[in-house]
């Protein structure tokens, strides 16, 4: 049984109007380093990506933050003990993301946030990988794009012959067992043919 021992975190470079956001974020951190898991997130040290990179590193996890060289002034590299990677530009920071991760959570953010997590809906149900994908839903955040989802389902635009299983929990408390139920060796996940680009589901 494959286990979890990173995950890949997409979140905003702000902290949101609601506070619940940025205290979900602190608790999920805690919670990754109370069990061992590395943080793999986007490298910057404020908003919410600052938030659970903090809570990770300062309650002794560990903590990779992977940024392109330009976003480094704009978006302040990490300040506490991290394995810091620079890369030349967003496609290679994407990469990296995805080779060292065994799952992705996206907490709430903005159109970068979103833009990941579709990415990663996309290439699951293209075939390219059968890790875990997750939202926080805090405070509803993610209500309407789950709605959105649901609505192209019904416009026919996302069907049942190629879906991708997008987790959604409600607390911070939850994503980790939820991750663990889901993971499974790619040896033993049925993976669907690649040839229906729009076919995204969630379950």
């Amino acid at each position: 049984m494959a286990t979890i021992d990173s995950v890949c975190v997409y979140c905003g470079a702000s902290k949101g109007a609601d506070p619940r956001f940025v205290a979900e974020a602190r608790a999920f951190g805690l919670d990754l380093a109370h069990n061992g898991i590395r943080l793999i997130y986007g490298g910057g040290g404020i908003g919410l990506m600052g938030e659970v990179a903090s809570a990770v590193a300062l309650n002794g996890g560990h903590v990779t933050g992977i940024i392109p060289e330009f976003l480094i002034s704009r978006e302040r590299a990490f300040a506490h003990k991290a394995e810091l990677i620079v890369t030349q530009d967003m496609h290679e920071r994407k990469r990296l993301m995805f080779e060292r991760a065994d799952a992705f959570v996206a907490l709430p953010g903005g159109v970068g946030t979103l833009e990941e997590l579709v990415e990663q809906l996309t290439w699951a149900q293209l075939g390219q990988h059968a890790k875990p994908i997750l939202v926080l839903n805090t405070a509803g955040f993610w209500d309407p794009f789950l709605r959105l989802l649901d609505h192209m389902r019904d416009s026919a635009f996302i069907r049942d012959a190629a879906p991708v299983n997008l987790l959604v929990a409600n607390e911070a408390s939850e994503i980790l067992p939820m991750l663990r139920r889901a993971v499974a060796p790619l040896s033993e996940t049925t993976l669907h043919t690649p040839g229906d680009a729009e076919a995204v589901a969630r379950m």
